[in-house]
Protein backbone atom coordinates (compact mmCIF):
# COMPACT_ATOMS: atom_id res chain seq x y z
CA UNK A 1 0.00 0.00 0.00
CA UNK A 2 3.12 2.26 0.64
CA UNK A 3 3.89 1.73 -2.69
CA UNK A 4 0.79 2.75 -4.20
CA UNK A 5 0.31 5.25 -1.91
CA UNK A 6 3.08 7.36 -1.58
CA UNK A 7 3.56 8.08 -5.74
CA UNK A 8 0.28 8.90 -5.54
CA UNK A 9 1.22 11.76 -3.29
CA UNK A 10 4.21 13.04 -5.42
CA UNK A 11 2.41 12.99 -8.52
CA UNK A 12 -0.05 15.26 -6.82
CA UNK A 13 1.59 17.57 -5.33
CA UNK A 14 3.95 17.90 -8.23
CA UNK A 15 1.07 18.64 -10.58
CA UNK A 16 0.08 21.69 -7.83
CA UNK A 17 3.85 22.78 -7.84
CA UNK A 18 3.69 22.37 -11.94
CA UNK A 19 0.54 24.19 -12.21
CA UNK A 20 2.11 26.78 -10.02
CA UNK A 21 5.11 26.86 -11.49
CA UNK A 22 4.36 27.86 -15.08
CA UNK A 23 2.22 30.32 -14.77
CA UNK A 24 4.42 31.99 -12.48
CA UNK A 25 7.09 31.23 -14.77
CA UNK A 26 5.74 33.14 -17.44
CA UNK A 27 4.38 36.02 -15.41
CA UNK A 28 8.13 36.63 -13.97
CA UNK A 29 8.91 36.70 -17.97
CA UNK A 30 6.08 39.01 -19.08
CA UNK A 31 7.16 41.59 -15.83
CA UNK A 32 11.27 41.77 -17.11
CA UNK A 33 9.58 42.43 -20.69
CA UNK A 34 7.52 45.05 -19.51
CA UNK A 35 9.90 46.77 -17.39
CA UNK A 36 12.04 46.71 -20.61
CA UNK A 37 9.34 48.31 -22.47
CA UNK A 38 8.01 50.80 -20.33
CA UNK A 39 12.08 51.89 -20.20
CA UNK A 40 11.90 52.34 -24.30
CA UNK A 41 8.58 54.12 -24.21
CA UNK A 42 10.44 56.69 -21.77
CA UNK A 43 13.25 56.31 -23.76
CA UNK A 44 11.04 57.32 -27.05
CA UNK A 45 8.81 59.79 -25.86
CA UNK A 46 12.20 61.50 -24.50
CA UNK A 47 12.89 61.43 -28.47
CA UNK A 48 9.48 62.12 -29.75
CA UNK A 49 9.85 65.76 -27.79
CA UNK A 50 13.13 66.56 -29.50
CA UNK A 51 12.04 65.40 -32.92
CA UNK A 52 8.45 67.61 -32.42
CA UNK A 53 10.01 70.53 -33.19
CA UNK A 54 12.08 70.21 -35.46
CA UNK A 55 12.01 71.99 -39.15
CA UNK A 56 8.85 70.57 -40.76
CA UNK A 57 9.74 69.56 -43.96
CA UNK A 58 7.55 70.48 -47.07
CA UNK A 59 7.00 68.04 -49.86
CA UNK A 60 10.05 68.69 -51.96
CA UNK A 61 12.69 70.09 -49.34
CA UNK A 62 14.27 68.08 -47.29
CA UNK A 63 15.64 69.24 -43.68
CA UNK A 64 19.45 69.81 -43.50
CA UNK A 65 21.06 68.74 -40.04
CA UNK A 66 23.46 71.88 -40.36
CA UNK A 67 20.26 74.20 -40.79
CA UNK A 68 18.65 72.95 -37.82
CA UNK A 69 19.97 72.98 -34.15
CA UNK A 70 17.16 70.76 -33.04
CA UNK A 71 17.66 68.07 -35.67
CA UNK A 72 21.30 68.45 -35.24
CA UNK A 73 20.51 67.69 -31.28
CA UNK A 74 18.24 65.06 -32.22
CA UNK A 75 20.68 63.44 -34.32
CA UNK A 76 23.33 63.56 -32.07
CA UNK A 77 21.30 62.13 -29.17
CA UNK A 78 19.96 59.13 -31.57
CA UNK A 79 24.30 58.11 -32.37
CA UNK A 80 24.94 58.42 -28.81
CA UNK A 81 21.86 56.42 -27.77
CA UNK A 82 22.57 53.64 -30.47
CA UNK A 83 26.53 53.60 -29.40
CA UNK A 84 25.99 53.47 -25.80
CA UNK A 85 23.31 50.66 -25.74
CA UNK A 86 23.39 49.26 -28.80
CA UNK A 87 19.59 50.04 -29.59
CA UNK A 88 18.58 50.97 -33.08
CA UNK A 89 16.71 54.27 -32.83
CA UNK A 90 15.01 56.61 -35.76
CA UNK A 91 12.36 58.95 -36.32
CA UNK A 92 10.53 58.25 -39.77
CA UNK A 93 7.95 60.19 -41.61
CA UNK A 94 4.78 58.76 -42.62
CA UNK A 95 5.87 58.04 -45.76
CA UNK A 96 9.02 55.72 -43.77
CA UNK A 97 11.85 58.42 -44.73
CA UNK A 98 13.70 58.97 -42.09
CA UNK A 99 14.26 62.24 -40.34
CA UNK A 100 16.79 60.88 -38.06
CA UNK A 101 18.23 57.27 -37.27
CA UNK A 102 21.49 55.85 -35.19
CA UNK A 103 22.69 53.66 -37.45
CA UNK A 104 22.07 56.70 -40.51
CA UNK A 105 21.23 53.99 -43.18
CA UNK A 106 18.23 52.06 -41.07
CA UNK A 107 15.03 52.05 -42.23
CA UNK A 108 11.48 50.73 -41.13
CA UNK A 109 10.62 47.61 -43.24
CA UNK A 110 7.80 47.02 -45.12
CA UNK A 111 6.89 44.31 -42.74
CA UNK A 112 7.51 42.33 -39.57
CA UNK A 113 7.21 43.26 -35.86
CA UNK A 114 8.98 46.85 -36.42
CA UNK A 115 6.65 47.67 -38.91
CA UNK A 116 3.43 47.03 -36.72
CA UNK A 117 4.86 48.97 -34.19
CA UNK A 118 5.78 51.69 -36.91
CA UNK A 119 2.06 51.26 -37.62
CA UNK A 120 0.30 51.36 -34.48
CA UNK A 121 2.10 54.65 -33.81
CA UNK A 122 1.10 55.97 -36.99
CA UNK A 123 -2.76 55.52 -35.64
CA UNK A 124 -1.96 57.58 -32.52
CA UNK A 125 -1.64 54.61 -30.27
CA UNK A 126 0.75 55.66 -27.50
CA UNK A 127 1.47 52.35 -26.02
CA UNK A 128 2.36 49.20 -28.29
CA UNK A 129 1.85 45.67 -26.54
CA UNK A 130 4.86 43.32 -28.39
CA UNK A 131 5.17 39.66 -28.21
CA UNK A 132 6.62 38.31 -25.55
CA UNK A 133 10.02 37.05 -25.62
CA UNK A 134 11.26 33.92 -24.53
CA UNK A 135 14.33 32.74 -23.88
CA UNK A 136 14.79 30.28 -26.92
CA UNK A 137 14.03 33.07 -29.23
CA UNK A 138 16.65 35.46 -30.75
CA UNK A 139 14.76 38.51 -32.03
CA UNK A 140 14.50 42.21 -31.67
CA UNK A 141 12.01 43.79 -28.94
CA UNK A 142 10.30 47.11 -31.19
CA UNK A 143 8.70 49.64 -29.62
CA UNK A 144 7.57 52.83 -31.20
CA UNK A 145 6.05 56.63 -30.06
CA UNK A 146 3.91 58.66 -32.53
CA UNK A 147 4.94 62.71 -32.66
CA UNK A 148 1.84 64.33 -32.91
CA UNK A 149 1.63 67.99 -33.93
CA UNK A 150 -1.59 70.09 -34.47
CA UNK A 151 -3.56 67.02 -33.99
CA UNK A 152 -2.24 64.75 -36.58
CA UNK A 153 0.46 62.18 -36.09
CA UNK A 154 3.32 63.80 -38.37
CA UNK A 155 5.76 60.96 -37.66
CA UNK A 156 7.04 58.08 -35.18
CA UNK A 157 9.78 57.35 -33.06
CA UNK A 158 11.20 53.77 -33.10
CA UNK A 159 13.48 52.03 -31.07
CA UNK A 160 14.74 47.76 -32.39
CA UNK A 161 16.52 46.69 -29.09
CA UNK A 162 18.42 43.26 -28.78
CA UNK A 163 16.86 41.30 -26.25
CA UNK A 164 19.71 39.10 -24.93
CA UNK A 165 20.15 40.69 -21.66
CA UNK A 166 16.12 40.46 -21.04
CA UNK A 167 16.41 36.84 -22.01
CA UNK A 168 19.26 35.82 -19.57
CA UNK A 169 16.89 37.84 -17.10
CA UNK A 170 13.98 35.86 -17.35
CA UNK A 171 15.99 32.74 -17.58
CA UNK A 172 18.21 33.67 -14.72
CA UNK A 173 14.40 34.11 -12.81
CA UNK A 174 13.57 30.93 -14.05
CA UNK A 175 16.45 29.02 -12.65
CA UNK A 176 15.64 30.65 -9.69
CA UNK A 177 12.13 29.44 -10.19
CA UNK A 178 13.15 26.31 -10.85
CA UNK A 179 15.36 25.53 -7.65
CA UNK A 180 12.63 26.63 -5.51
CA UNK A 181 9.98 24.14 -7.17
CA UNK A 182 12.90 21.39 -6.72
CA UNK A 183 13.29 22.41 -3.20
CA UNK A 184 9.37 22.83 -2.44
CA UNK A 185 9.51 19.27 -4.24
CA UNK A 186 11.97 17.75 -2.12
CA UNK A 187 10.06 19.05 1.08
CA UNK A 188 6.69 17.86 -0.19
CA UNK A 189 8.63 14.01 -0.84
CA UNK A 190 9.83 14.47 2.99
CA UNK A 191 6.44 15.73 3.87
CA UNK A 192 4.25 12.94 1.65
CA UNK A 193 6.88 10.05 3.25
CA UNK A 194 6.10 11.19 6.68
CA UNK A 195 2.64 11.82 5.86
CA UNK A 196 2.31 8.04 4.29
CA UNK A 197 4.14 6.30 7.27
CA UNK A 198 2.07 8.40 9.67
CA UNK A 199 -1.22 7.14 7.87
CA UNK A 200 0.15 3.55 6.84
CA UNK A 201 2.19 2.57 10.30
CA UNK A 202 -1.36 1.03 12.40
CA UNK A 203 -1.97 -0.77 9.03
CA UNK A 204 1.21 -2.39 8.62
CA UNK A 205 1.35 -3.18 12.48
CA UNK A 206 -2.42 -4.77 12.20
CA UNK A 207 -1.58 -6.21 9.16
CA UNK A 208 1.18 -7.99 10.73
CA UNK A 209 -0.34 -9.10 13.77
CA UNK A 210 -3.25 -10.56 11.66
CA UNK A 211 -1.01 -12.63 10.44
CA UNK A 212 0.20 -13.32 13.28
CA UNK A 213 -3.24 -14.76 15.21
CA UNK A 214 -4.09 -16.51 11.86
CA UNK A 215 -0.57 -18.55 12.11
CA UNK A 216 -1.26 -19.33 16.12
CA UNK A 217 0.23 -16.60 17.66
CA UNK A 218 -3.23 -15.87 19.46
CA UNK A 219 -1.93 -13.65 22.19
CA UNK A 220 -0.42 -11.34 19.71
CA UNK A 221 -1.76 -7.69 19.67
CA UNK A 222 -1.59 -4.05 18.09
CA UNK A 223 0.10 -1.37 20.66
CA UNK A 224 -1.45 1.74 20.50
CA UNK A 225 0.54 4.17 18.29
CA UNK A 226 0.08 7.21 16.05
CA UNK A 227 -1.80 7.28 13.13
CA UNK A 228 -5.30 8.51 11.79
CA UNK A 229 -8.30 8.55 14.60
CA UNK A 230 -10.40 6.14 12.35
CA UNK A 231 -7.75 4.03 12.36
CA UNK A 232 -6.59 4.16 16.20
CA UNK A 233 -10.20 3.13 17.09
CA UNK A 234 -9.77 0.03 14.24
CA UNK A 235 -6.70 -0.60 16.53
CA UNK A 236 -9.04 -1.08 19.96
CA UNK A 237 -11.77 -2.66 18.24
CA UNK A 238 -9.26 -5.29 16.24
CA UNK A 239 -7.63 -5.61 19.98
CA UNK A 240 -11.03 -6.23 21.65
CA UNK A 241 -12.41 -8.95 18.93
CA UNK A 242 -8.97 -10.67 18.98
CA UNK A 243 -9.52 -10.56 23.35
CA UNK A 244 -12.69 -12.37 22.60
CA UNK A 245 -11.62 -14.92 20.05
CA UNK A 246 -8.83 -15.98 22.35
CA UNK A 247 -11.31 -15.93 25.10
CA UNK A 248 -13.61 -18.54 23.21
CA UNK A 249 -10.44 -20.29 22.13
CA UNK A 250 -9.42 -20.70 25.61
CA UNK A 251 -12.82 -22.02 26.74
CA UNK A 252 -12.80 -24.29 24.02
CA UNK A 253 -9.43 -25.56 24.80
CA UNK A 254 -10.49 -26.16 28.55
CA UNK A 255 -13.50 -27.28 27.86
CA UNK A 256 -12.03 -29.89 25.51
CA UNK A 257 -8.83 -30.32 27.86
CA UNK A 258 -11.85 -31.14 31.06
CA UNK A 259 -13.39 -33.50 29.03
CA UNK A 260 -10.82 -35.38 28.06
CA UNK A 261 -9.31 -35.67 31.80
CA UNK A 262 -12.99 -36.39 33.16
CA UNK A 263 -13.82 -38.84 31.30
CA UNK A 264 -10.95 -41.06 31.43
CA UNK A 265 -11.69 -42.09 34.72
CA UNK A 266 -14.44 -43.33 34.22
CA UNK A 267 -13.74 -44.75 30.95
CA UNK A 268 -10.30 -46.92 32.98
CA UNK A 269 -13.22 -48.05 35.51
CA UNK A 270 -15.61 -48.99 33.15
CA UNK A 271 -12.49 -50.90 31.16
CA UNK A 272 -11.73 -52.54 34.33
CA UNK A 273 -15.17 -53.88 34.88
CA UNK A 274 -15.14 -55.08 30.91
CA UNK A 275 -12.07 -57.05 31.51
CA UNK A 276 -13.25 -58.83 34.92
CA UNK A 277 -16.57 -59.92 32.99
CA UNK A 278 -14.82 -60.78 30.57
CA UNK A 279 -12.51 -63.46 33.00
CA UNK A 280 -16.22 -64.51 34.56
CA UNK A 281 -18.04 -65.42 30.48
CA UNK A 282 -17.59 -69.01 29.09
CA UNK A 283 -14.59 -69.90 26.83
CA UNK A 284 -14.82 -68.82 23.27
CA UNK A 285 -17.41 -65.68 24.00
CA UNK A 286 -15.29 -62.37 21.66
CA UNK A 287 -18.08 -59.46 22.89
CA UNK A 288 -16.38 -58.63 25.77
CA UNK A 289 -12.82 -58.38 23.67
CA UNK A 290 -14.83 -55.99 21.01
CA UNK A 291 -16.20 -53.96 23.25
CA UNK A 292 -12.73 -53.62 25.12
CA UNK A 293 -11.04 -52.53 21.86
CA UNK A 294 -13.44 -49.84 21.66
CA UNK A 295 -12.94 -48.62 25.03
CA UNK A 296 -9.26 -48.45 24.14
CA UNK A 297 -9.14 -46.64 21.00
CA UNK A 298 -11.79 -44.39 23.31
CA UNK A 299 -9.34 -44.33 25.45
CA UNK A 300 -6.56 -43.17 23.05
CA UNK A 301 -8.83 -40.58 21.31
CA UNK A 302 -9.65 -38.70 24.61
CA UNK A 303 -5.61 -39.05 24.84
CA UNK A 304 -4.68 -37.51 21.53
CA UNK A 305 -8.07 -34.81 22.32
CA UNK A 306 -5.84 -33.93 25.59
CA UNK A 307 -2.95 -33.36 23.94
CA UNK A 308 -4.02 -31.52 21.13
CA UNK A 309 -5.57 -28.79 23.63
CA UNK A 310 -2.28 -28.69 25.61
CA UNK A 311 -0.40 -28.29 21.93
CA UNK A 312 -3.03 -25.46 21.51
CA UNK A 313 -2.78 -23.54 24.70
CA UNK A 314 1.05 -23.70 25.28
CA UNK A 315 3.86 -21.58 24.73
CA UNK A 316 6.58 -22.11 22.86
CA UNK A 317 10.83 -21.42 24.05
CA UNK A 318 12.23 -20.98 20.47
CA UNK A 319 15.72 -21.36 20.72
CA UNK A 320 18.64 -22.02 17.96
CA UNK A 321 19.03 -25.65 17.77
CA UNK A 322 20.51 -28.29 15.33
CA UNK A 323 17.40 -29.35 13.57
CA UNK A 324 19.76 -32.33 12.26
CA UNK A 325 20.99 -33.37 15.11
CA UNK A 326 17.27 -33.70 16.56
CA UNK A 327 15.74 -35.39 13.44
CA UNK A 328 18.95 -37.99 13.51
CA UNK A 329 17.66 -38.54 17.36
CA UNK A 330 14.18 -38.86 16.45
CA UNK A 331 14.70 -41.48 14.07
CA UNK A 332 17.25 -43.44 15.52
CA UNK A 333 14.70 -43.39 19.03
CA UNK A 334 11.69 -44.38 16.10
CA UNK A 335 13.93 -47.67 14.78
CA UNK A 336 13.13 -50.43 16.76
CA UNK A 337 9.61 -49.53 16.83
CA UNK A 338 9.97 -49.66 12.93
CA UNK A 339 11.69 -53.22 13.37
CA UNK A 340 8.57 -54.83 15.35
CA UNK A 341 6.73 -53.73 11.79
CA UNK A 342 9.19 -54.71 9.55
CA UNK A 343 9.73 -51.53 8.35
CA UNK A 344 13.75 -49.72 8.19
CA UNK A 345 13.90 -46.08 9.68
CA UNK A 346 16.49 -44.17 7.76
CA UNK A 347 18.31 -40.57 7.96
CA UNK A 348 19.52 -38.40 5.46
CA UNK A 349 22.51 -36.35 6.33
CA UNK A 350 21.95 -32.93 5.72
CA UNK A 351 23.98 -31.35 2.21
CA UNK A 352 24.98 -28.26 4.26
CA UNK A 353 26.81 -28.46 7.41
CA UNK A 354 24.79 -25.93 9.14
CA UNK A 355 21.12 -27.29 10.09
CA UNK A 356 20.50 -24.76 12.39
CA UNK A 357 17.06 -22.75 13.33
CA UNK A 358 14.62 -21.35 15.58
CA UNK A 359 12.46 -23.79 17.20
CA UNK A 360 11.23 -25.22 20.55
CA UNK A 361 13.27 -28.41 21.28
CA UNK A 362 10.50 -30.56 22.25
CA UNK A 363 7.48 -29.06 20.66
CA UNK A 364 9.93 -29.81 17.79
CA UNK A 365 10.27 -33.17 18.58
CA UNK A 366 6.97 -34.26 19.69
CA UNK A 367 5.38 -33.06 16.12
CA UNK A 368 8.74 -35.39 14.16
CA UNK A 369 7.62 -38.63 16.60
CA UNK A 370 3.84 -37.71 15.82
CA UNK A 371 4.69 -37.45 11.79
CA UNK A 372 6.88 -40.63 11.89
CA UNK A 373 5.01 -42.81 14.01
CA UNK A 374 2.12 -41.94 11.23
CA UNK A 375 4.41 -42.43 8.44
CA UNK A 376 5.48 -46.13 10.20
CA UNK A 377 1.53 -47.04 10.35
CA UNK A 378 1.16 -46.67 6.74
CA UNK A 379 4.46 -47.99 5.62
CA UNK A 380 3.69 -51.82 4.29
CA UNK A 381 6.54 -54.57 5.70
CA UNK A 382 9.73 -54.67 3.87
CA UNK A 383 9.54 -50.84 3.04
CA UNK A 384 11.36 -48.13 4.61
CA UNK A 385 10.75 -44.41 6.07
CA UNK A 386 13.31 -42.03 5.11
CA UNK A 387 13.98 -38.78 7.58
CA UNK A 388 16.15 -36.25 6.00
CA UNK A 389 17.00 -32.92 6.74
CA UNK A 390 16.77 -29.67 3.56
CA UNK A 391 18.12 -26.05 4.39
CA UNK A 392 17.61 -23.33 2.09
CA UNK A 393 18.58 -19.41 2.98
CA UNK A 394 14.69 -19.08 4.91
CA UNK A 395 14.00 -22.44 6.72
CA UNK A 396 15.43 -25.51 7.69
CA UNK A 397 12.61 -28.42 6.93
CA UNK A 398 12.61 -32.22 8.37
CA UNK A 399 11.13 -34.00 5.67
CA UNK A 400 9.68 -37.55 6.46
CA UNK A 401 8.87 -39.92 3.37
CA UNK A 402 6.89 -43.00 3.87
CA UNK A 403 6.74 -45.58 1.48
CA UNK A 404 2.51 -46.12 1.86
CA UNK A 405 0.11 -46.36 -0.57
CA UNK A 406 0.07 -42.08 -0.48
CA UNK A 407 -3.00 -40.00 -0.82
CA UNK A 408 -5.30 -38.11 -3.85
CA UNK A 409 -5.09 -34.41 -4.66
CA UNK A 410 -8.29 -34.20 -2.91
CA UNK A 411 -7.03 -36.18 0.25
CA UNK A 412 -4.01 -33.86 0.01
CA UNK A 413 -6.21 -30.92 1.01
CA UNK A 414 -8.02 -32.33 3.87
CA UNK A 415 -4.28 -34.22 5.31
CA UNK A 416 -3.90 -32.50 8.68
CA UNK A 417 -7.76 -31.72 9.60
CA UNK A 418 -9.15 -32.81 13.34
CA UNK A 419 -10.35 -36.38 13.20
CA UNK A 420 -9.62 -36.72 9.71
CA UNK A 421 -9.10 -39.80 7.91
CA UNK A 422 -9.16 -41.33 4.70
CA UNK A 423 -11.61 -44.11 3.61
CA UNK A 424 -8.72 -46.26 2.44
CA UNK A 425 -6.97 -46.29 5.76
CA UNK A 426 -10.13 -47.08 8.46
CA UNK A 427 -8.69 -50.04 9.11
CA UNK A 428 -5.36 -48.35 10.41
CA UNK A 429 -4.80 -47.71 14.32
CA UNK A 430 -5.37 -43.98 15.01
CA UNK A 431 -7.97 -41.41 15.65
CA UNK A 432 -7.00 -38.83 13.24
CA UNK A 433 -5.45 -36.20 15.33
CA UNK A 434 -1.42 -37.46 15.52
CA UNK A 435 -0.99 -34.51 12.25
CA UNK A 436 -3.09 -31.71 13.71
CA UNK A 437 -0.79 -32.34 17.02
CA UNK A 438 2.20 -31.92 15.07
CA UNK A 439 0.74 -28.80 12.96
CA UNK A 440 -0.77 -27.41 16.38
CA UNK A 441 2.87 -27.94 17.72
CA UNK A 442 4.60 -26.04 15.25
CA UNK A 443 2.85 -23.37 14.97
CA UNK A 444 3.18 -22.19 18.43
CA UNK A 445 6.95 -21.36 17.37
CA UNK A 446 6.51 -19.89 13.75
CA UNK A 447 6.99 -23.15 11.77
CA UNK A 448 4.85 -24.63 9.60
CA UNK A 449 3.45 -28.58 7.86
CA UNK A 450 3.50 -29.31 4.87
CA UNK A 451 1.97 -32.42 2.67
CA UNK A 452 3.43 -34.06 -0.71
CA UNK A 453 3.64 -37.20 -3.05
CA UNK A 454 6.52 -39.28 -2.51
CA UNK A 455 7.28 -40.64 -5.66
CA UNK A 456 6.96 -43.05 -7.12
CA UNK A 457 4.19 -43.99 -4.03
CA UNK A 458 4.04 -42.57 -0.77
CA UNK A 459 3.41 -39.36 1.59
CA UNK A 460 5.95 -36.29 2.56
CA UNK A 461 5.18 -34.85 5.36
CA UNK A 462 7.92 -32.01 5.52
CA UNK A 463 8.17 -30.00 9.14
CA UNK A 464 9.57 -26.51 8.41
CA UNK A 465 11.04 -23.64 10.88
CA UNK A 466 12.72 -20.68 10.79
CA UNK A 467 15.83 -19.64 10.25
CA UNK A 468 15.95 -16.47 11.76
CA UNK A 469 14.67 -15.81 14.77
CA UNK A 470 10.32 -15.11 14.54
CA UNK A 471 8.78 -12.66 15.71
CA UNK A 472 6.37 -13.66 18.38
CA UNK A 473 3.90 -13.04 20.44
CA UNK A 474 5.38 -11.61 23.17
CA UNK A 475 7.72 -8.87 21.62
CA UNK A 476 6.05 -5.62 21.18
CA UNK A 477 3.99 -4.67 18.47
CA UNK A 478 5.14 -0.62 17.63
Amino acid sequence: MRTRLLPLLIVLMAGVLLALGFPLAASQAAAQQQRVVVDRIDDTTRFAALAQFVTARDEETAVDPEDDERLHTLVTELDRYEQLYGIRAGVFYRDRTSMAAAPHNWRVPSSGELYDAYDSALLGRRVHNPQQVWPWQHRLLAIASPIVRDGDVVAVVVTDSPTGALRSRILHGWLLLAAGELAAMAIAVLLAVRLTAWVLRPVATLDRVTHDIATGRMKSRVQPSGGPPELRRLVRSFNEMADNVEAVLEQQRAFVADASHQLRNPLSALLLRIELLGLELPDGHTEAESVKEEGQRLAQVLDDLLGLAVAESSGSHLAVIDIAELARTRADAWRPSGEREGVTVEFGEPAQPDATGWADAIALSSALDAVIDNAIKFTPEGSSVTVRVVVDDEQVAVAVADSGPGLTDDELDRVGDRFWRSARHQNVQGSGLGLSIARALLSQGGGSIGFGRREPHGLEVRLAVPRRAPVTSTQVRE
